[in-house]
């Protein structure tokens, strides 16, 4: 009679919760969905994502259900469960606006490595062009240059002055030369920035889609601890708790990273320096991804990833810089330049964090999956 279609797939806890008893309490007026539609004079189309968790409504939708309850069967919703459902639903908007506010983030971030892919892109054409015009002058020089020589062993020199002339071409020819030399490391580079843009790109794609498809759970406020269950990460189901590695000398960073990530079931080690950070990976080298703040005393981030890329055992594991100082290109390349796979800016979005942990996680665990660890 409803017309209800199944719960949205992908759901987090949060909403499916809220979903959940929202439809119980739909189902308890006995009307059809379009039908209540037209008396709350939305759209269809609206209430069912409403009622499939897709949508979260306003509280006066909500509170105007209870009202209809009362009215329409004498079923009054007592006060502690309209607190409740308060509750569930205060979460589930919480949660919607956290993941709004990430997939911002990281489409930010798309956007921005796409404009240094297709400027790294088109520099390196312009450049191409000119390496092939120059080795093409340079090879006409080369030419002349040959010429001029078998003038001056035959003794029978076509130019006033042969020498001269030879003298003056060598020149230009290795001027032209140095400045191939130039434009080839310059093209090198370029190619380097552009395969590292577009190895960004497909990244950021890849977060992007498991912040829209696995919704994790949101850091819930203290009074809804007891109303929001822990995400069951898949690394639980297949019998792995990957080792994330983090590394920040405050240890208030250390203890947010733990409370967001530890929702997923990681395996935490957290170490407050550089030379804490080494002896962990000497202790165990089978971490899925290594967490690391750019700015800390004595040995900094980038100091100590160019340790831990030194090291065969460890040179593999994908490392995401914490930083504070921005997202200045600058940066960011020498970051890369030091191993980094990625940037986290302080202070972070929790769901934009999670989502970047995640996708090294699921490397790590496909690489598992194809060559398992003998016990």
């Amino acid at each position: 009679m409803s017309g209800l279609q199944p719960l949205d797939a992908g759901l987090n806890s949060e909403c499916r919760a809220f979903a959940e008893v929202l439809r119980k309490l739909f189902l308890e007026l006995n009307v059809t969905l379009r039908r209540y539609a037209s008396r709350c004079f939305i759209d269809p189309g609206t209430l069912s994502r409403y009622l499939g968790g897709s949508r979260i409504p306003a509280w006066r939708f909500v509170a105007d259900l209870f009202g209809h309850l009362a009215e329409d069967h004498g079923i009054i919703v007592e006060e502690g469960e309209q607190q409740r459902i308060r509750a569930l639903h205060l979460a589930a908007l919480r949660t919607n606006a956290s993941i709004s506010q990430a997939v911002q983030h990281l489409a930010g971030e798309l956007k921005a490595a796409d404009e240094e892919a297709r400027k790294s892109t088109a520099q390196e054409e312009r450049l191409d062009h000119a390496v092939d015009d120059t080795r093409g002058l340079i090879a006409d020089l080369d030419d002349r240059l040959k010429k001029l020589e078998n003038d001056l062993g035959d003794q029978l020199p076509l130019h006033p002055d042969p020498a001269a002339d030879h003298a003056a071409l060598l020149q230009e020819r290795n001027t032209l030369a140095a400045g191939l030399a130039h434009m080839a490391a310059e093209l090198e580079e370029t190619r380097r920035r552009a395969g590292l843009a577009e190895a960004r790109c497909e990244l950021l794609e890849r977060q992007l889609v498991h912040i829209e498809q696995r919704q994790g759970t949101l850091l819930p406020a203290p009074e809804l601890v007891s109303l929001v269950d822990p995400l069951d990460a898949p690394v639980l189901a297949c019998g792995l708790h990957p080792k994330v590695l983090l590394v920040d000398d405050q240890g208030a960073n250390l203890l947010a990273l733990e409370a967001v990530l530890g929702v997923h079931g990681y395996d935490m080690v957290s170490v407050a320096s550089g030379p804490d950070a080494l002896r962990a990976l000497l202790e165990s080298d089978d971490f899925a991804v290594i967490l690391l703040d750019v700015q800390m005393p004595d040995m900094d981030g980038y100091e100590t990833a160019a340790h831990i890329k030194r090291r065969a055992r460890t040179r593999d594991i994908p490392i995401i810089f914490l930083t504070a100082i921005g997202n200045d290109p600058e940066y960011s390349m020498r970051g890369y330049a030091a191993g980094a796979v990625d940037f986290i800016v302080k202070p972070f979005d929790p769901w934009a964090l999670r989502a970047k942990v995640a996708v090294f996680v699921e490397f790590y665990l496909q690489r598992h999956r194809e060559h398992p660890t003998p016990h």
